[in-house]
Parts: C-alpha cells; sequence; structure tokens
C-alpha cells in the first residue's frame, strides 16, 4: 500500500513538559545528565508511537532536541565558536546555547515568523568544519529499534548559511563550498542504514524574497545531494509562505518530493503547473501546524480537489502545513475547559487524526470510510457548524465601538512631551531600570496554582502576592535602581494573564508550547470578539506605588504582542482583532493614569515576530500594527510617558516604523549583538531614548561590574547619555534570585562609574 500521509515533525517538549523538567534539573546540579538521555530517549518512543498508532506514514527522526535544531546542526557541522572549543559533549551543547561563567551564550533570535527562537550559527572562514552524524544516525536506529521506519530530517545547507552570521563579516553563502561536502558525506552514512531512506531538508529561507545569488545555488546544491545515493529520496519542505522561485529551481532536479504550505503560502497555487510537468511528489501542508482550530475537513477536501485538477492524486501526500512543534501536545488534559470551545480545537496529537481521516476520505473516498471515520467526520461537521453560529463568538457591542473608534493616536509631540516628562519624573541621564518581571518563585507559582484550583482564599493569596511585590520593591531601593517595577507574580505569563480577563479569549490547563530550550509559553486563544469587562491591572500597580516614593512603571502587554503570542481565531481578519485588543488596552491606559501611574510600560516583544515574510505584504501589517499601538495608548496624556519593549530583532529593516509608534522610551534586547543593533537608531537620527539591554538575561552567568561598564561605554559611543537608559535585556521571570540579585547590582555599580567618569 502506497503511502498517503506525513508530517513535518512533532512537539519535543513531552505531553506534561518532561523535557523541560529534567533539563532544569540537570542544570541545576540535581541530577546527572544520564536523567536527561533517559527522559529523551522515552519521549522519542512515546513521540513516534504516537504517530504510528494514529496511522502517519511517514515520522520523522531527528526533529528531536535537547534544545534547538539549528543548534544541533552547528554541532553536527562542528561550527563551534572558538570560545567554547575546549568544552566537550554536554557541557560544550548547553554552553552555546546558555553561556557559561567565562563566555556569553551565541546570540539568540525568532524562526521566521514564529515565537520559537533558535540559536545563531556563528561562522568564520577559519573555520575547520568536520561532520559529527551521530544525533542523526542514533535517532534513526532508535526508532528501527522500535519498528519504526522513519523519514531522516535536516535542516538545509542553504537555509542554515541564510540563519548564521560570520563573525569576520564575510558573506555567510561564502562558506558553502565548506558545508555542503559534509551534507554530502552525512547522506552517504545515511544510505548505509537501509535499503531506502527518504530525507526531508527543511529550506524555510525558500519562502522569502530572495537575491538571486541564493536563488542561483538551489540547483547545484540538489543536484548534488539527490545524486549522493540512489537509496535516498530526498524532500525539500518550506513552510509559513510560498516559495515558487525555488519550486520553479527544485522542479529541475533529482529530489523526489517537494513539500508546500497552502494554508499560509495560499501562492503556492501557481506552482502547481510546474509540478505537474515533473516526476515530484507533492508534501501538500493542508493542516494548520501553527494554530489550534479544529480542521474543517470538508473546506480541507475542497482545497485537495483543487489541488487534484492540476496534480494527479498518486502524486499527492496529505501533510502537516508545518512542524508540529508550534501547537500544544494533546487537549486529553484539557479536562476544565468549556466543552464548546474544546470541541473546536485540535492539539497535536488530534492533528495526527485529522491528516489520517482526511487521506481516507480524499483518496477512498467517503462511501469506503470504516464505522470510526465516518462518525470522526461526521463529528468534525458538528463542530465546524457550531463555532461559526455560536453566540459565544459575537459581541454587536464590541464591534460598533471599535468601529466607531475615533482617537487613533495621542495628543502632543514627542520633542514637547519629553520636556514635560522630565522636569515632571526628574530622572537621571543613564536611568536605571528593569523590563518588568522578577523572578517566579516555586512559592509563588505554588501560590498561584493553588488559588486557581480554590485551594486558598483570596485572601491569603493576595497576601502572597503583596508580600513578594514588598520584597522586590525593597530590593530595588536597596540595590538603587531609580524606576522600579512591581515584579509581576500575579503574571502566569504577559499575554495569558490579560488574557484572562479579556472577554473573548480562552485558556488552556497544558497548552504548553516551546519557545526555547526548556522555555515554554502557554498561549491563550482568541475566540471571539474582544473587550475588558473590568481593569486588569490597577490594584496591583496602585498597590505597589504606594509602598515606596520612587516612581512605579505600570506595565501592560501590546496589542500586536497579545495578538501574535495567542493562537489567533481565523475566521476574522488579524488586524480586526488587533483593533479591538488596542481599543481594550486604552482604557487601562486611562485608568492607569487617573491612579497616578506616570509611567506606564506597553511591551511590544513580538511586534517583528508578525511581520510578513514577503515584502509585498509588510506595509499593510505595519499600517494596521502601528495604528493599534497608538490607538492603545491615545489616552495617554502629555505628561505620561509611554515604554515600549521590543525582543531580538534587526531594527535597521523597521527602524522608520518604530518612529512611527512614538514611544517616549524603547527598551531592547541587544546583549548578544554588542551594539550592532542600536547603530541604525543613530543612522536615522531617533529622537525618542533608547534602553538597550546591558547584560543577557537568557544566560544564568552574572555579568560582572567591568563587563557592563564597558558595554555601557560602547553603547556611548553610539549614542548620548541623555538618550540612554540602563536595563537587562527583557524581563528577568526565567532567572533565580541568585543570579539576579548580583546581576543588578553590578548594573548599577557600573552607571555610578560611567556617570562619574562623565562628570569629571
Amino acid at each position: 500500500m502506497s503511502k498517503k500521509n506525513y508530517i513535518i515533525g512533532f512537539p519535543r517538549i513531552g505531553e506534561q513538559r518532561e523535557l523541560k523538567k529534567v533539563l532544569e534539573s540537570f542544570w541545576s546540579k540535581q541530577c546527572p545528565f544520564s536523567d536527561v538521555t533517559k527522559v529523551a530517549s522515552q519521549l522519542k518512543e512515546k513521540h513516534w508511537n504516537y504517530q504510528k498508532d494514529a496511522g502517519i506514514d511517514y515520522i520523522s527522526s531527528n526533529d528531536f532536541s535537547l534544545y534547538d535544531n539549528i543548534l544541533d546542526t552547528s554541532i553536527m557541522l562542528n561550527a563551534i565558536p572558538k570560545r567554547f572549543q575546549n568544552l566537550k559533549d554536554e557541557e560544550l551543547y548547553f554552553a552555546m546555547a546558555r553561556g557559561n561563567e567565562k563566555n556569553v551564550a551565541m546570540e539568540m533570535t525568532k524562526w521566521f515568523n514564529t515565537n520559537y527562537h533558535y540559536i545563531v550559527p556563528e561562522l568564520s572562514l577559519e573555520d575547520n568544519y568536520k561532520l559529527n552524524s551521530q544525533k542523526t544516525i542514533n535517532e534513526y536506529n532508535e526508532a528501527k529499534k522500535l519498528g519504526i521506519k522513519t523519514k531522516i530530517n535536516l535542516i538545509g545547507p542553504i537555509t542554515f548559511l541564510a540563519l548564521s552570521k560570520r563573525v569576520d563579516r564575510g558573506d555567510t553563502y561564502e562558506l558553502l563550498g565548506k558545508i555542503l561536502p559534509i551534507y554530502e558525506d552525512l547522506l552517504r552514512n545515511i544510505a548505509k542504514l537501509d535499503d531506502e531512506i527518504l530525507v526531508q531538508i527543511d529550506e524555510p529561507i525558500f519562502v522569502k524574497d530572495n537575491e538571486l545569488k541564493v536563488l542561483s545555488l538551489i540547483k547545484s546544491v540538489y543536484d548534488k545531494l539527490a545524486n549522493v545515493s540512489a537509496n535516498i529520496k530526498i524532500i525539500v519542505t518550506t513552510y509559513f509562505e510560498h516559495s515558487n522561485e525555488a519550486t520553479k529551481i527544485l522542479v529541475n532536479t533529482p529530489i523526489w518530493g517537494i513539500g508546500l504550505d497552502f494554508l499560509y503560502g495560499d501562492e503556492n497555487f501557481k506552482s502547481l503547473e510546474i509540478i505537474k510537468n515533473s516526476k515530484l511528489k507533492l508534501i501538500a501542508g493542508v493542516v494548520d501546524g501553527r494554530n489550534i482550530w479544529k480542521n474543517d475537513i470538508e473546506k480541507t477536501i475542497t482545497l485537495l480537489k483543487v489541488i487534484e485538477k492540476t496534480i494527479p492524486k498518486e502524486k499527492i501526500i496529505i501533510s502537516s502545513s508545518s512542524s508540529l512543534v508550534h501547537t500544544p501536545f494533546s487537549l486529553k488534559y484539557e479536562v476544565n475547559m468549556d466543552k464548546e470551545i474544546k470541541n473546536w480545537l485540535s492539539y497535536a496529537v488530534e492533528k495526527l487524526d485529522e491528516i489520517t481521516l482526511i487521506s481516507k476520505l480524499f483518496f477512498n473516498g467517503k462511501e469506503n470510510l470504516d464505522k470510526n471515520s465516518k462518525i470522526a467526520l461526521e463529528a468534525n461537521k458538528k463542530a465546524s457548524k457550531s463555532r461559526k453560529t455560536s453566540a459565544l463568538i459575537h459581541d454587536n457591542a464590541v464591534q460598533d465601538r471599535v468601529k466607531n473608534f475615533e482617537k487613533f493616536s495621542r495628543d502632543g509631540k514627542y520633542k514637547d512631551r519629553i520636556k514635560i516628562q522630565k522636569n515632571l519624573l526628574g530622572y537621571q541621564d543613564l536611568a536605571t531600570t528593569t523590563i518588568g518581571s522578577f523572578p517566579q518563585t516555586p512559592e509563588i507559582r505554588k501560590a498561584r496554582r493553588e488559588f486557581k484550583k480554590g485551594n486558598i482564599s483570596n485572601e491569603i493569596y493576595e497576601r502572597e502576592m503583596k508580600d513578594y511585590i514588598d520584597d522586590c520593591i525593597a530590593f530595588q531601593e536597596d540595590c538603587g535602581i531609580e524606576i522600579l517595577v512591581h515584579g509581576e507574580p500575579e503574571r502566569n505569563d504577559m499575554v495569558e494573564y490579560f488574557g484572562e480577563q479579556l472577554k473573548g479569549y480562552g485558556f488552556s490547563q497544558n497548552g504548553w508550547v516551546q519557545s526555547y530550550g526548556s522555555r515554554c509559553v502557554k498561549p491563550p486563544f482568541i475566540y471571539g470578539d474582544i473587550s475588558r469587562p473590568k481593569p486588569m491591572t490597577i490594584d496591583w500597580i496602585t498597590y505597589a506605588q504606594s509602598k515606596t516614593k520612587k516612581i512605579m512603571k505600570g506595565m501592560l502587554t501590546g496589542p500586536i504582542t497579545i495578538l501574535n503570542w495567542s493562537f489567533v481565531r481565523d475566521d476574522k481578519p488579524r488586524s480586526e482583532v488587533s483593533k479591538q485588543i488596542a481599543v481594550a488596552l486604552s482604557d487601562e491606559v486611562d485608568d492607569l493614569q487617573n491612579a497616578g501611574i506616570k509611567i506606564i510600560q506597553v511591551d511590544e516583544a513580538a511586534f517583528k515576530e508578525g511581520y510578513p515574510l514577503r515584502n509585498d505584504k509588510i506595509k499593510i501589517y505595519e499600517n494596521w500594527a502601528v495604528r493599534d499601538f497608538k490607538i492603545s495608548v491615545s489616552s495617554a496624556r502629555i505628561e505620561t510617558q509611554i515604554h515600549t519593549h521590543m525582543c531580538y530583532s534587526e531594527f535597521n529593516d523597521i527602524i522608520e516604523t518604530i518612529e512611527n509608534m512614538d514611544a517616549d522610551v524603547i527598551s531592547i534586547e541587544t546583549a548578544r549583538s554588542g551594539n550592532e543593533l542600536l547603530k541604525i537608531f543613530k543612522q536615522v537620527g531617533y529622537k525618542q531614548e533608547v534602553g538597550p539591554g546591558v547584560y543577557d538575561i537568557h544566560s544564568p552567568r552574572v555579568p560582572s561590574v567591568d563587563e557592563i561598564t564597558k558595554q555601557i561605554k560602547l553603547l556611548l559611543e553610539v549614542l548620548p547619555k541623555n538618550q540612554l537608559w540602563i536595563n537587562p535585556d527583557c524581563g528577568l521571570k526565567t532567572r533565580k534570585w541568585k543570579e539576579v540579585k548580583p546581576s543588578l547590582k553590578n548594573m548599577v555599580e557600573a552607571v555610578k562609574i560611567v556617570r562619574n567618569e562623565l562628570s569629571n
């Protein structure tokens, strides 16, 4: 029987975050590394069997990772930065990802327009690349021993180079001649494993607007790789957008198949005529790998029939649109969720069943479905109908208010606002602050958990949270930080916390998704029209302000980040959903300033993350994204200072957009990239104030006073002191107090040293 369905990749953190837990136990020296490898083996076996039992034909190996697949590829190529080359095995691997006492970690940034982060490879012409195929070979053999023959997943050489940086300032593509032979050697090793092996090579870089020099590499690369061994069949997969330019080239190479995303790259339909005249198998991405809504199977069959008009059925394989690593694991733990809403959802495990059912229906016909498949199909129809008609979704009052909302920006120009704000707030040049959150201790997490379960009273819960806030304030005052935060102990997550208080949002118990390494997030999901029934942050912020004479920042998450870090309804344009969130937040900003809060930070950590991957779609996104940030702060008075924060981003191409957002102060993550990201602010003559991160909070290492002093001086080479704030590069939620306290004390001491030098 021919194989008809396919999964691009599967979640690896575990259905109850088993990998996260054992990694963090190992990092804190509470267990040996053998425990990590044991849990990893158990998870791989479980995940393979889930797919096998669901009826998936093409199951992946080498999609599992202890931290990140791009990092794994660096190890595979021996692309090891010099500062780590004296290390070995797991010490080397985790030092590259997290840093160690002596060296900063490698840079980390977003995987295309998702919330997953990868470790950016550091390359140099002097590097001595050589093959380390141990992980790839071992995982295939692990599955084979279980009676499961897998396809092997690899990150493609062109994508690897595109996502890397040259530490010697050269073009990464110049190194293709050095790494391509290693890929060929790897395929020769793989060829020895079985009579016939499918190798999936991920080339998501093909969905971007690539220069001709990049496109010109494709044919020679895949002519070589596809001819390494006759028993290897290569599938090149792309996702998140269309790859028409690359597809036109790939059809003229001897690869076996091509994976295209027909949900987020609907222009891939234009490539069907080209594929039609080739021998390629089409891996048709028709089940959403990035969202949690139950697939409308009848709609999907209609889509497949459109494809079938050009591509014969025997050349089509049904697939997820991307790896399922971007979705939670399984709905089976969602025992408290509203039953009607839960019936609209599908996590990774449920998507396996959807793919199998779709392939049965498409290839065999409805009349040939077995009894259970017919029942499942009927249930799917009812769920789709329920979602379209449910009263939970539509709120006419919200729609009318948003439609008629007229205040699209705050009053006053920046140059006038900042004079008033500096006079009122009285902060010094190089003012010190933090991004918002402080460590979430086990005690705080337990208190929140017990309160949600109803095991402790509201009075006890509030006392726990307020005691923590008191401690945070006392530490900041003792440390000498000038603009304070309350530490956010009441917040489980910077998006979920707000989602829980907005009408139209749903929440999960176990909807965890990997963000990076062991870091998981539990995104809420937007199923209906959004409104704010009551204030969300006032009580906590005003309590904190009452405990100090220093200025306390109000902390909000911005509309674009709330949108991009949520699973968003797919029955309404994202721009309309975003505007609903922005209007709700404008009420919160007004309430905060009326309560005496003088600085309000509206974080847009995921602003860049939402950017379309194709240039012709960017302007549309920027227009409504900027519109909605400005709507969210439109109620702010001239004297209310608005801050925002952005996570790892390349700002060169969006600096004008950042200016248009019109925030008074922006803090950015720059610690892993020196002051390179900051230079664009100088080049364009950026006027607003900037808080570049002076140390990396994603690493457990404590930066010295001297190190931070040097970093501040580097910043002063780019921007003047009266334009700079000094802060860590992100929130401190994931760190431990033993790391945070000395780091912040060193930061404040470094500022004192620099101020003293500048005054002499």
